[in-house]
């Protein structure tokens, strides 16, 4: 079932707020402004049982914050008058009769009810078959005033806003979107980041989640922010999962409903935006979507983006453009305000299986099926460097699986190809270290990613082997099989120990130290 929450609703929460945080300049600023009213008192039997024992001073106190329709106002400040003159407190009568909002209204509206309690005002002596005719009475006034006003007003529990809050963080809680132990950053709505954990390797499975036999991974990523485990299968559908349960995230309103993200084809490769509200997708027959995260729609298309399957796409840093390669041997820039291609790289002879924004935005690095890393320019589009990483006689046509852009190093990356080695390279072509799986065969690597401080790099092989190799050993730590059948992917959380892969066997598999 989905929860609508009224504007007015949240406004009110707000006006609750500063009325008990004792902020009546901002109360009534934001209660004039809106419109909208609080209308609450702190309990509907203290406040009509002030009315019927004539608690005069309360009841006008309490009435201050309220916005109440005027003829209901005006029976009890005439009410209130005439027992100001019974009890021939005079000049507190004369002042209410003559200087309050509801009394010269009523002077304006209806002349002789006004002229009536200037006569009584100034008769010496009071008497009540006058002030209350036609066989009513103080109490029984009193008792009418209090039923008309109770039928204005409701009562909140108090700290309605702050109650709710803390509501919905040990909902989060729950979900598993803020571990045990995080602080919150309640204003930006992100669980914030704990004191760095050090790096640790997988060595066991936290969750599983299957997947039907026609319809297992090909793509997966974490949100930045840590939040989202999303993942793009064969069938088309981007789906959003809680990696803590290891099920689909209801809290998000589409997927509750049974709707989820699509594409028409196989979900080859997304990203997220910097700030995880974006999602980009791409497909098997070239196109590309942009959905935001949170409601499930569609912010743009781009049908033509590639004219074969997208490998890799990624958004530039300000989340202005998008950047993607393809099966098309080319790497584009799309603009997401104009929805058009705004630049073309061409130059690898073969599959293009990844592209990379340099750190400084100004480069690009590709990693191809031709056994070339390219650096380009994206001001001219020109092909500025080629590498080929691959050692030996054969090595013009292994092909670049990935490349990885080194966290605390950015003049360094990782380069992941069809061999038993990962290297780290610079940005001259230099290869800094290499790692090695030590396997004569079957352990070429196929996928690869990075912890996030660059610590660690993981590797996983044609055997299914995940091999966690240590970047300031330079050495083998640990091998682990993760899967039955060929490993897809593997990803990696922005800043949790928390490791998927994904297969052909149908499954994704979550991986903690």
């Amino acid at each position: 079932m989905a929860l609508e929450i009224e504007s007015a609703d949240v406004i009110r929460l707000i006006l609750q707020y500063f009325k008990e945080n004792n902020l009546p300049r901002t109360f009534a600023t934001l209660q004039e402004e809106t419109g909208i009213t609080l209308n609450t008192v702190d309990s509907i039997e203290s406040f009509t049982s002030d009315i019927n024992n004539g608690h005069w001073d309360t009841v006008l106190l309490a009435i201050q914050s309220l916005k109440l329709p005027d003829n209901k106002l005006i029976d009890l400040y005439e009410h209130i008058v005439l027992e100001l003159i019974e009890l021939r407190e005079l000049s507190a009568a004369r002042s209410l009769l003559r200087q309050t909002d509801p009394m010269i209204m009523l002077k304006q509206m209806q002349p002789d009810r006004y002229i009536h309690l200037e006569t009584l005002l100034a008769r010496s002596y009071f008497d009540p078959r006058e002030a209350y005719p036609e066989g009513s009475s103080k109490e029984r006034r009193r008792a009418a005033i209090a039923q008309a006003l109770a039928g204005e007003v409701s009562v909140v529990p108090p700290a309605r806003l702050l109650a709710l809050l803390g509501q919905a963080l040990k909902w989060q809680q729950h979900q598993g979107q803020l571990p045990p132990g995080t602080s919150i950053d309640v204003f930006r709505g992100k669980a914030a980041v704990k004191d760095e954990e050090e790096e640790r390797y997988p060595t066991h499975i936290s969750r599983t989640i299957k997947f039907g036999s026609k319809s297992h991974p090909e793509c997966c990523k974490f949100s930045p922010d840590g939040q989202y485990l999303v993942t793009g299968t064969l069938d088309g559908f981007i789906e959003v999962w809680n990696f803590t349960t290891g099920k689909i995230r209801k809290d998000l309103k589409y997927q509750a409903n049974d709707q989820f993200m699509l594409m028409d084809d196989a979900v080859s490769c997304m990203n997220f935006s910097r700030d995880s509200e974006m999602l980009a997708t791409g497909a098997q027959d070239g196109k590309i979507k942009v959905w935001k995260v949170q409601t499930g729609q569609t912010l743009r298309r781009f049908e033509k983006a590639h004219t074969a399957g997208i490998t890799c796409i990624t958004f530039s840093r300000d989340g202005s453009q998008l950047l993607s390669a393809s099966f098309d041997q080319t790497i584009r820039i799309h603009g997401l305000k104009s929805g058009k291609t705004l630049k073309e790289f061409r130059g690898h002879t073969s599959f293009v299986n990844e592209a990379q924004f340099t750190a400084d935005g100004h480069h690009l690095i590709s990693a191809s099926s031709d056994g070339s890393v390219k650096i380009w320019s994206v001001k001219t589009t020109e092909c500025l460097n080629t590498f080929k990483p691959a050692l030996g006689s054969s090595a013009s046509e292994i092909t670049v699986n990935s490349i990885h852009l080194m966290p605390r190093n950015t003049e360094q990356f990782v380069v992941c190809n069809r061999t038993n080695t990962v290297s780290v390279m610079n940005m001259q072509g230099q290869i800094v270290k290499s790692f090695s799986s030590g396997k004569r065969q079957g352990g070429d690597f196929v996928c690869c990613t990075l912890s996030p401080r660059g610590e660690w790099i993981y590797c996983v092989g044609e055997d299914h082997v995940l091999y966690c190799f240590s970047v300031s050993t330079g050495k083998l730590e640990r091998t682990l099989t993760v899967h039955e059948k060929e490993v897809i992917g593997i990803s990696h959380h922005p800043h949790q120990n928390l490791t998927a892969t994904f297969s052909e066997d149908g499954t994704l598999k979550l991986w903690r130290p």
